[in-house]
């Protein structure tokens, strides 16, 4: 007999995103570039779905995760959030074709890792 699971809180989301980030940090250090990128963009995900919960917006496909960010991007006059969340992308995309240089990853995580946290700090 399956067992349901409760439905995750707004802050279960929040808390979630940042456990993903540290947990990315050490599949990096770990040398693991396809989890590490994967809970990227895990916490990404799980950011942006604390705030379309708390806005009461769609938050179950990727499209809706990507209209979160246009969405917050326009409200808050901040293209960055959009092209953060283009990074972000990229790193899904690293989990499944390990595509992303070296070079990318150093680059782009900092980048990641400022997305989520500003984010987070809409809620």
């Amino acid at each position: 007999m399956a067992t349901e699971r409760a439905p995750m809180l707004m802050d279960d989301h929040a808390q979630t995103a940042l456990d993903f980030l540290e947990a990315s940090d050490q599949e990096f250090a770990d040398g693991d570039r396809l989890q590490a990128s994967e809970k990227l963009w895990g916490a990404t995900s799980h950011a942006l779905i604390a705030v379309a919960k708390q806005r009461g917006w769609a938050y179950g496909s990727h499209f809706a995760l990507r209209e979160t960010a246009e969405r917050l991007a326009d409200e808050y006059d901040d293209f960055r959030i959009e092209l953060e969340f283009a990074h972000a992308e990229k790193f899904h995309r690293n989990f499944y074709h390990d595509y992303m240089a070296d070079f990318e990853l150093d680059r782009d995580r900092p980048i990641v890792h400022d997305l989520v946290h500003r984010v987070l700090a809409l809620l």
